[in-house]
């Protein structure tokens, strides 16, 4: 029995010294991919070949484009609005609140590591979008003129949505054993016809090449099998793992260097940097309140164990909520970061977040990586800035809403 106790006592540290290992191994791997310049090597070996093929697919994209009207240009604009990070900044949040709260914390970890993987490879490639002009490039929302700032290969629409489709389609169909070829044709040929709009939209609206789209499908489908061959194992971890917080909060952060550097500095980071940081405050905020709010046996909206009006009404106190959490937040470490790094002597600068930190960056665009600095150089606060905020954000709306929802009896 002694010898029993002795052997359950070592499994908290044995498990700590597989994620200390974990997280070493990943530093290791930073330092030696920048020290042999992996980066520019693999960039050297993929962008000439891609940007072939881009200037290669420009007469089929004119061909494609000959067809377009007001209502094409409307429906696939309103269709690339599905997988952008507004929507994901409503949808994740609704769906906790809904009682999805697995499916919640899938979505998203799979969005988290769908932008990480699909940003890296473009800031790898460093591949352009087609030529404007001749290519007549659509962007109709401010989330698409920032997206045509970024690299083409692959399509990040097409893989989001192939993941996002492939996900909630297996969520829908695996538990119920139950259901005909009916359903399970339907559910396969929305998923299909969703990807294939999207995919189709994006080199319509002229912000992708064939090859951009076609490298977005198999990476996404690649993802999507990986994902569902480990996402029980990560959702058990989250609920009831052990140093989960402590873990969570070093990988986010080793993660912010682990990203390649672009060619030319692009959004692309930025949106990792936000997608990191609600990745992080979503584990946080479950781990510590799944007992209360985010287990299984809590009240669903499709079982009709929660009524639409209640839902309706956790949905009006909740979205005022979390954006005055983003924004009390975003204010709170805008004063507070300069402060910890002028009393810690780290030379830093600011893009767009603090103005008066501006002039002493002015010209300076050298294409580096914003969360890297040398003695010559300084750290871009507006990156902590940003994966502060949205931590913030998707903290809030999992352990600072329900309880409030729980007070208002909604």
């Amino acid at each position: 029995m002694r010898g029993d106790g002795n052997m359950e006592s070592n499994v908290p540290w044995s498990i700590a010294l597989s994620q200390v290992l974990s997280l070493c191994a990943l530093l290791w791997w930073i330092v030696v991919a920048s020290y042999y310049n992996v980066t520019q090597k693999l960039r050297s070996l993929t962008q000439p070949w891609v940007t072939e093929r881009v200037i290669e697919d420009t007469p089929l994209i004119l061909k494609i484009q000959s067809f377009h009207n007001p209502f094409l240009d409307i429906l696939f604009s309103a269709l690339s609005c599905v997988v952008s990070v507004p929507f994901y900044t409503a949808f994740l949040p609704l769906l906790f609140w809904s009682g999805h709260c697995k499916l919640a914390r899938q979505m998203t970890l799979l969005m988290a590591f769908c932008d990480y993987l699909g940003n890296s490879i473009k800031d790898v490639v460093s591949a352009a979008r087609p030529s404007s002009p001749p290519v007549r490039r659509v962007t109709a929302t401010k989330d698409e003129e920032e997206n045509a700032m970024e690299y083409g290969l692959p399509s990040s629409h097409t893989l989001n949505t192939v993941c996002l489709a492939g996900y909630l389609l297996h969520y829908v169909l695996h538990p119920a054993a139950h259901r005909d070829a009916i359903h399970i044709l339907a559910g396969v040929t929305v998923a299909c016809l969703l990807v294939g709009l999207v995919s189709l939209g994006r080199i319509y609206l002229g912000m992708h090449s064939v090859i951009d789209v076609l490298g977005g499908l198999v990476i996404g489908l690649v993802i999507l099998a990986f994902w569902l061959t480990i996402y029980n194992y990560v959702d058990n971890f989250i609920v009831s793992g052990q140093n989960v917080s402590a873990f969570w909060t070093a990988l986010s952060f080793i993660l912010l260097f682990a990203y390649p550097t672009p060619e030319l500095p692009t959004p692309s980071f930025e949106y990792h940097t936000a997608f990191n940081g609600v990745t992080l405050g979503m584990v946080i905020g479950v781990q510590q309140s799944y007992p209360q709010f985010h287990h299984g046996g809590i009240s669903h909206i499709c079982r009709g164990q929660l009524p639409v009006l209640v839902f309706v009404g956790r949905v009006l106190v909740g979205i005022p909520a979390i954006i005055i959490v983003k924004f009390c937040g975003k204010a709170l470490v805008k004063w507070m970061l300069p402060v910890v790094a002028n009393t810690l002597g780290i030379p830093i600068r600011s893009s767009s977040y603090i103005p008066q930190l501006n002039s002493s960056v002015s010209g300076e665009n050298n294409g580096s990586q914003k969360v890297f600095f040398t003695p010559q150089d300084s750290f871009d606060v507006d990156t902590g800035i940003r994966f502060l905020q949205y931590a913030g954000l998707a903290w809030s709306a999992v352990q600072i809403v329900p309880p409030l929802f729980a007070l208002l009896r909604l």
